[in-house]
């Protein structure tokens, strides 16, 4: 398959192949006549129809987009069909899937039974981090974890082991999670601290800093990829005053001192004042969710707030009063995320 690189383009080569296809089927039905070169049947349509997306195109997602329109020449069509997602149920795709997929289309359910997460607990966060082909979880109530790519599997259920985990004992729920590439470390943060947990320690379970207070609620938690500080790391945070906050983290901050004989718990509490901690208030609500877009070099914040909904923006920003790139949505923002090849920045209210 050809790779496509621009989205739009992409997008208007296969508006002019659907309707093309509906311009044939009507002239059918007209009892007009098609030369058997011309006419565009289900494996014509395929592979153009992965021409033009790539290999992401699966047979399965094609197949109920052409019946689709085979059935209903006056059916509304979205182009994000053709990859599995559907805005609206119609009538020819409701017989197509099950009552539980009415958002994806999916050849299977899998159930991923969580082994430290106990009953009237949540997930709270879910990183991928593919260089070192694990990912890392948060729960409401305190469990840090790290998956690897172990798995048993039986016959109704895929049970994930968990490769290390770390239980913070603390009234306060834990909002978010990230990893930390240059330290190598997992952070999380809680309604008052940021939680630094280095899995790598022999006494993964206790070797843990705990940074606080903090000024306000933190909500929300992201790493900025950009440095190439071999022992440093910045972490985004978004709190409930609607300020996001920038936290250089170093290698010295976390340096423990090797205590021979009786073994110590690892648990550190550190003052947040020495650290370099720099916000500015964006929002006029929560800042629920943060995230650092690398292809952007630029940081990205929403809130439910109508008037600073989205804020994208150079990360120098939150270290000045210069004006912000930002974006008004009535009832505001609570989700986005930004697509590399559509060149696109998806927001969800």
């Amino acid at each position: 398959a050809l790779e496509v690189p621009d989205f739009k383009n992409a997008l208007k080569q296969f508006q002019k192949l659907v309707e093309k296809v509906v311009t044939q089927k009507t002239k059918k039905r007209l009892g007009l006549y098609i030369e058997d070169e011309d006419e565009i049947g289900y494996d014509k349509f395929y592979t153009t129809t992965q021409t033009i997306f790539g290999p992401e195109v699966k047979d399965r997602n094609v197949k109920a987009f052409f019946r689709k329109i085979s059935n209903n020449l006056d059916a509304r069509t979205e182009w994000c069909e053709i990859f599995g997602y559907f805005i609206g149920e119609s009538d020819a795709m409701s017989s197509q899937l099950k009552e539980e997929n009415t958002v994806f289309l999916v050849s299977e359910k899998q159930q991923i039974t969580h082994a430290v997460v106990k009953r009237q607990d949540v997930i709270k966060g879910i990183v991928k981090v593919p260089h070192l082909d694990f990912t890392v979880t948060s729960s409401q109530k305190g469990v840090l974890t790290i998956f690897n790519n172990q798995v048993i599997v039986t016959q109704t259920n895929f049970f994930i082991i968990p490769y290390l985990f770390y239980f913070h004992q603390d009234t306060a729920w834990i909002t978010g999670c990230d990893f930390l590439p240059q330290l190598k470390c997992v952070v999380a943060v809680t309604e008052r601290t940021v939680i630094v947990w280095d899995y790598k320690s022999k006494e993964s379970q206790n070797n843990c800093f705990i940074i606080k207070p903090m000024e306000n609620s933190l909500l929300c938690v992201c790493t900025v990829t950009t440095s190439d500080h071999l022992a440093k790391d910045n972490i985004l945070m978004g709190d409930d005053k609607g300020y996001v906050h920038l936290l250089t983290v170093t290698s010295d901050h976390f340096r423990l001192k090797q205590c021979k004989g009786k073994k110590e718990s690892q648990l550190q509490v550190l003052d947040s004042k020495p650290f370099n901690i720099v916000k500015r208030k964006l929002h006029n609500d929560w800042a629920v969710k943060v995230k650092y877009i690398s292809d952007l070099n630029c940081f990205g914040s929403c809130s439910s707030d109508s008037i600073h909904s989205f804020v994208l923006d150079d990360i120098k920003r939150l270290g000045d009063n210069l004006p912000v790139k930002e974006f008004s949505v009535p009832r505001g923002v609570n989700a986005f995320t930004y697509c590399a090849k559509a060149k696109v920045i998806v927001t969800g209210g």
